[in-house]
């Protein structure tokens, strides 16, 4: 079930982005705050902000937000990183 956010006027015209932008900067915002709290995994997150791995991850680095890893996220990096 799709969640509808009601955003005043006054506060989208506050926003500094390009009108195009608004929607997707606000998607990715909630989708590194959701994330940076552990409310919602790596997954999920670049799922909300319509990311690929890399392109969420990088953004992730850009916010200056670590990321979490599970013990099979670890595990899997691990075994990839060993070829």
């Amino acid at each position: 079930m799709p969640l509808q956010l009601d955003i005043p006027d006054t506060i989208l015209e506050a926003i500094k982005l390009p009108g195009s932008r608004v929607k997707e900067g606000l998607m990715e915002e909630l989708a590194l705050a959701l994330y940076a709290d552990g409310a919602l995994s790596f997954g999920k997150a670049r799922q909300l902000a319509d990311k690929g791995k890399r392109e969420f991850a990088k953004l992730l680095g850009l916010h200056a937000i670590s990321r979490h890893f599970s013990v099979d996220e670890l595990q899997d990096d691990l075994s990839y990183a060993g070829g």
